[in-house]
């Protein structure tokens, strides 16, 4: 059996903080339940600014949501109106009084959400996979990675038979808890069917105590 472990789960506590910061006892299924249906909102509905990450700050009947955007300019449009849309439009999804924070990836290339949503994109417009796999590691290396893996599975150029592959350039610990590996996942969805795709990004050792993620 392929056994596979998240690598931000397996470093969560250790080198990774959490997504979502609060502490609940009673209302603890309801704020994971608003957690997740906000993330699913802002995903969908800002996916072309490149959203990298959601986190969730709750204190005294308050959400603070910080979007990790690769373009913030998109969220907030014109003289910065789009944020109190975007924070009216989020409010229904929750009981707590919302406040929005836009956070700039400067890196786009070493988040591995953004290499992998875009690795989908490339898919769905027909291009071939190898050639965007092996342009994306290229790019992900020349921002400052140490390490890169993409992995994409299905019916790969339109074949009969699904199949996987992947590509790696330099090294990717996954097993070693202070290396700081980003993970993130995408789906293309194209006319022979989805596939999915996968990266793995090192981005050096780090101290346990550290955040990796950021606050």
């Amino acid at each position: 059996m392929g056994q596979k472990v998240n690598p931000i789960g397996f470093r969560v506590g250790v080198t990774t903080g959490w997504d979502s910061r609060w502490f609940a006892e009673k209302d603890y299924g309801r704020y994971v339940e608003e957690d997740l249906r906000i993330r699913q909102y802002i995903k969908k509905k800002l996916h072309s600014a490149g959203i990298a990450r959601v986190m969730i700050e709750r204190a005294a009947n308050k959400a603070k949501v910080y979007i990790h955007a690769a373009k913030p300019g998109i969220i907030l449009g014109k003289r910065a109106t789009g944020l109190d849309s975007l924070r009216a439009e989020i409010q229904p999804l929750t009981q707590s009084e919302v406040f929005v924070h836009i956070m700039e990836v400067r890196k786009v290339d070493t988040e591995a959400v953004l290499v992998a949503e875009n690795i989908a994109a490339q898919l769905e417009k027909r291009i071939s996979f190898r050639r965007a796999l092996k342009k994306a590691m290229q790019q992900s290396r020349r921002a400052g990675a140490k390490g890169v893996k993409v992995m994409c599975s299905g019916r790969l150029g339109g074949a009969e038979m699904s199949r996987l592959e992947w590509y790696m350039e330099g090294r990717v610990p996954l097993h070693t808890l202070r290396a700081n590996v980003d993970f993130g996942v995408a789906e293309a969805r194209t006319s022979y069917g989805a596939i999915g795709v996968k990266c793995w990004i090192f981005k050096g050792e780090m101290m346990p105590g550290e955040d990796a993620r950021g606050a």
